[in-house]
């Protein structure tokens, strides 16, 4: 799986130069797309994979604050 966090030298990005925004995004967009346009995969799964590539693909800290928001039950389904 590609991340943006994973291939900043294509933008001539160095470490610490990704925005926090976008750092966000990352983690956010894939939670949301295994959950929402494969939702076979469901949220179990989303976080699986944010956790498995975190600090590779995902900015570690933002895994950390996605994991404790949906461990505390939050649900963005309406």
């Amino acid at each position: 799986m590609s991340s943006p966090l994973s291939r900043p030298i294509l933008r001539g990005l160095k470490d610490g130069e990704i925005l926090l925004e976008a750092r966000i995004l990352a983690v956010a967009d894939v939670v949301e797309a295994m959950t929402s346009y494969r939702p076979a995969l469901g949220l179990d799964r989303a976080l699986q994979e944010i956790r498995e590539n975190c600090g590779r693909l995902y900015d570690p800290e933002v895994v950390e604050d996605c994991l404790r928001v949906f461990g505390k039950g939050f649900n963005w389904k309406c």
